[in-house]
């Protein structure tokens, strides 16, 4: 008797009805069930992405989603399991936004266009930084993979295995994230401190600079100071930083 009740108890707990189971995607690839309420995977996302915009990515939770769509507040677990879903979906929602041109072909106009979209797409939603890493790296969603399938496409055909093929991908995404990453947390700097522009920085930041620079010993940032021109133009710093990486993947692999 124990012994049946035992493997009763390993069918259920094994049965595909387990949500962990079975992707997101999968779930929301499946017929859906007989309409009822006009609740859906893309509004359930909208709400999310506008109270992470507005009020931060702590300010998303199931309860207050509920609340900002109107439902109960189970509604939207027939879609999601809980917050790592919800935060699925969210990004996914966002990178639906990173569309190229289809006459963009070349592997370097491709890699320069998805890197300067993305850096738009963070900018407008800084949210995606603040998203911890095992939260990021689980984030295979469908819009991601379509960006990553469009620029691993662009570097096929061209002499390389897929393994430099992906060092590319990862080397241009590992810039891209690094040097957005910064410049989001200049922005929060900002904002707490209630700093509206670079020279509220710069003033903010005027004792220790100066007594650093008083110091002698970085005459090559003392001369950066006073000769920059470029400080507050972070988009060209993005794009010869862009430039200098894509260049080096030509040089490197003759592509």
């Amino acid at each position: 008797m124990a012994s049946k009740k035992a493997a009763k108890g390993k069918d259920q707990r094994s049965g595909p009805a387990d949500p962990a189971a079975v992707s997101l995607w999968e779930r929301l690839d499946r017929p859906a069930p007989a309409p009822r309420a006009a609740l859906t995977p893309q509004k359930i996302a909208a709400a999310a992405v506008r109270i992470a915009d507005t009020e931060g990515i702590d300010a998303v939770t199931m309860r207050r989603l509920a609340t900002e769509l109107g439902v109960a507040p189970m509604a939207a677990y027939r879609y999601v399991s809980g917050k790592g879903d919800l935060l699925d979906l969210m990004t996914d929602a966002v990178y639906a936004n990173l569309n190229l041109p289809d006459d963009l072909t070349h592997w370097r106009d491709v890699m320069r266009a998805t890197a300067l979209r993305t850096r738009e797409i963070v900018l407008r939603h800084p949210w995606l930084i603040q998203i911890s890493s095992p939260q990021a790296l689980r984030a295979l969603t469908p819009n991601r993979m379509a960006a990553a399938e469009r620029a691993l496409s662009s570097l096929d055909g061209l002499g390389l295995d897929v393994d430099a093929m992906m060092a590319v991908v990862g080397t241009v995404n590992s810039y891209v994230h690094g040097a957005v990453s910064a410049e989001c947390a200049q922005y929060c700097l900002m904002k707490e401190q209630g700093w509206t522009t670079p020279d509220d920085v710069r003033l903010a930041l005027a004792p220790q600079m100066t007594y650093l620079m008083s110091t002698g010993r970085y005459p090559t940032y003392h001369r950066y100071l006073h000769e920059a021109t470029r400080k507050d133009d972070p988009q060209w710093r993005f794009e010869t930083g862009l430039d200098s990486v894509l260049d080096g993947i030509a040089a490197r692999l003759d592509i």
